[in-house]
């Protein structure tokens, strides 16, 4: 008994030395460290370039955000005999298809200068992906969903590398961590929330409702950047006014057009 009123005591007091040597510490670390925090928002504008492509960015991924909290179900319900194991196989043969194609195709854009195989990779990604997005809708066995998932991956192995060229391309400077920051925090807010939608939409509309939507989506991050004014194809003086023709602009770093 006495042992163990000993044994509290010795507690009870090391606790006190604790919390009081701790507030003292963080007391001399508050005196000793200054952290000015002093942001300039009217300095952290974006060039066209840049916000062109995180909305692009923010259309994928918001409608690939609607997929990812029902695929697992759509799976199991869609195909006969597919359980957690065909699940689970279906997101490696993804990540393992997509991660070792992506890095022949970024040596390929390397390649060439200039920014023209990077576009177009960067639409025809895209497209493809809409595709893949319907095609879900058309699987039925184990065969034709690895065929979808083998292609979705192609797709985002071609858009990987290319997006972040010509992303990297046009960061403003001084900003390159913003920049990037800004995007995936764009990315998280719209996945965040698509992914609650995609959940309501399968829950009141049906699966078909949430794969066509994502589709719908991917093809309009596609359209955005071909049609987006003066961005990726600017109009250049031709022999007659108003006979003019787009072009695709190369950029090389620094050569950022506002």
């Amino acid at each position: 008994m006495l042992w163990n009123s000993w044994f509290v005591t010795m507690i009870l007091l090391w606790i006190r030395l604790l919390r009081s040597a701790g507030w003292d510490v963080i007391q001399l670390a508050a005196r000793m460290i200054k952290i000015k925090v002093n942001i300039d928002f009217k300095k952290l504008s974006l060039n066209r370039v840049i916000r062109y492509f995180i909305l692009s960015d923010l259309l994928l991924w918001g409608g690939w955000g609607l997929i990812g909290p029902i695929f697992a179900l759509f799976v199991v319900d869609r195909i006969e005999g597919a359980g957690l194991v065909v699940v689970g196989a279906a997101a490696g043969i993804y990540w393992v298809v997509k991660s070792l194609f992506q890095i022949p195709v970024a040596l390929f854009l390397d390649r060439h200068k200039g920014e023209r195989d990077d576009f177009y990779t960067l639409v025809l990604s895209l497209i493809l992906v809409g595709f893949t997005a319907m095609a879900f809708l058309l699987v039925h066995s184990v065969g034709g969903l690895f065929l979808v998932i083998f292609l979705q991956a192609i797709a985002f192995g071609c858009y990987t590398p290319s997006w972040s060229a010509l992303f990297s391309r046009h960061l403003e400077k001084e900003h390159y961590a913003f920049n990037w920051s800004l995007d995936s925090t764009t990315i998280g807010l719209a996945s965040g929330a698509t992914a609650f939608l995609g959940g309501a939409l399968a829950r009141f509309f049906g699966f078909s409702t949430v794969f066509i939507l994502a589709s719908i989506l991917a093809f309009a991050s596609a359209f955005l950047l071909i049609m987006a004014p003066n961005l990726i194809l600017p109009n250049t003086g031709g022999a007659e006014e108003g006979k003019k023709k787009p072009v695709l602009r190369d950029h090389l770093p620094g050569e950022v057009q506002k």
